[in-house]
């Protein structure tokens, strides 16, 4: 029998009852240091790390609807009030509705990545939303990366030093959340641990 999933308002975000740039102390109710999660899928993540944290707020932005719903309920069902999750487009949401230096850190564990030569152009991690990124991130922000495919790794580094005069590369920090052996404590990782694959990760600081 299919799990019910819950709709929980205090937990989902409805973009079309949203301002044109959204105002994170509104939304959560004070002012506080914020972290988004790009591609939170079932919200593993952010249901561990924002319990951890509960001084930070977090915004989960997720396209699929069946994950997003999953995360929605999950966290719903914790009752974790420093969790928003929001169904959109990452890339049009930050370029368009994300304020200058608003935000302290991005999180993009495992993107989509878009294997086939001729998708590449849709991949999250490149230079016009990597321009966004920085114009929304706080001074020192920070930008957290891991991934399991070996291609799309070597195309984010290369990216990365493209814009070494924006950007310092700085140690990969494990969020308290992940489990031992893990390097992101989400359910994608777990699942690609399973299948040994190796895990790459990358982190920067906004200069």
């Amino acid at each position: 029998m299919a799990k019910e999933l819950r709709a929980y308002p205090s937990v989902s975000l409805d973009g079309e009852k949203l301002p044109e740039k959204l105002d994170f102390a509104e939304i959560f109710g004070h002012p506080a240091p914020v972290h988004v999660e790009i591609g939170c899928g079932k919200g593993a993540f952010l249901l561990h790390q924002a319990r951890i944290e509960p001084e930070v707020s977090f915004l989960g932005i997720e396209w699929a609807n069946k994950y997003y719903r999953w995360a929605v309920d999950r966290l719903g069902r914790w009752d974790v009030g420093n969790v928003r999750i929001i169904r959109t487009d990452a890339a049009d949401l930050i370029a368009r509705r994300i304020p200058d230096e608003s935000v302290d850190a991005y999180h993009i564990y495992f993107p989509d990545p878009w294997p086939k030569k001729r998708h590449h152009k849709r991949r999250f991690l490149c230079q016009a939303n990597l321009d966004h990124l920085h114009r929304t991130l706080r001074p020192a922000g920070r930008i957290y990366i891991a991934t399991d495919h070996a291609e799309y790794f070597q195309a984010i580094t290369e990216l990365a030093r493209a814009n070494a005069h924006r950007f310092t590369p700085i140690d990969f920090e494990r969020p308290a959340a992940a489990e031992t052996g893990e390097l992101t404590g989400t359910n994608f990782e777990r699942k690609y641990l399973k299948e040994n694959r190796p895990i790459h990760t990358l982190a920067l600081q906004k200069k």
